[in-house]
């Protein structure tokens, strides 16, 4: 025999040991009959008894079997229009989303949307929502990756201004309104020394606001945070002339009294 005929495929092996095994053949007699005409190309031992034991039992055909739970192809009609879904419901949904809420290969869903559906992936500018000067002379741009139809332009997406950063304020007032409002200057960290100041200011607001009322006694109402406790804080509270009122009890109403409370 050439060396050309020899070389047989895997399904012509079953088929030459399903001959032997229906002429009686043992497993090791077919192996060694194949090796003697196909020397290099013959099957291995192993495969010769899997198969032989196979048609013992009853086998007929020499065909694989399909996968468990699995169509021997995945392109199949409807598994292109449940992608062609998911892709259209999000352009930038990964092969490997799709291909685990179908269960099936992220190359056969690669394939499917490029040879079927006849799409690729492509990036999408995100573009400022409003440029400011500096923007204008930068012109960053990032990209992010979305489905296409080949041809079809990407689309723009505006970009998301940041919002303004949280400030903090801190608010004294007695029953007659407000006194001082401060605002915390960025990048500032609000520490004894800082509140100190703002008791000195505290008390100008009251002197400026509340004529008279500084001399008839002011009581101060505060929380036991740590910049209200500290040293420096607690120094700055007897300088101005305020009376500490403990935290746990109430102000009395009295109009000659001043109850300014911080925030």
């Amino acid at each position: 025999m050439s060396a050309e005929s020899s070389n047989l495929s895997n399904i012509e092996h079953r088929a030459v040991i399903k001959y032997f095994v229906k002429k009686g053949k043992a497993p090791k007699e077919i192996f060694e009959d194949m090796v003697s005409v196909l020397q290099e190309s013959a099957p291995s031992y192993t495969m010769v008894k899997k198969w032989a034991r196979l048609f013992q039992q009853g086998r007929e055909s020499c065909e694989d079997d399909p996968g468990p739970g699995r169509p021997v192809t995945v392109v199949t009609e409807e598994n292109v229009r449940k992608i062609e879904k998911l892709v259209l419901a999000d352009r930038r949904i990964k092969l490997w989303q799709i291909a685990e809420e179908l269960q099936i290969s992220k190359e056969r869903v690669g394939e499917i949307i490029q040879e079927h559906m006849n799409m690729r992936k492509i990036s999408a500018r995100w573009v400022p929502k409003m440029l400011t000067p500096f923007d204008k002379q930068r012109r960053l741009q990032t990209r992010v990756m979305q489905w296409t139809k080949k041809g079809e332009r990407p689309q723009k997406k505006f970009k998301v201004q940041k919002s303004a950063l949280k400030l903090m304020a801190t608010i004294f007032w007695d029953s007659e309104g407000v006194l001082l409002i401060d605002y915390l200057p960025k990048g500032t960290t609000m520490n004894g020394q800082y509140y100190a100041n703002l008791l000195a200011q505290t008390r100008e607001a009251v002197v400026q606001k509340r004529r008279g009322k500084l001399s008839r006694g002011v009581l101060f109402l505060q929380d036991n945070a740590s910049v209200h406790t500290a040293r420096v804080s607690r120094q700055a509270l007897k300088d101005t002339g305020f009376g500490n009122r403990p935290p746990t009890l109430q102000p009395r109403s009295s109009s000659q009294r001043l109850f300014p409370f911080p925030i």
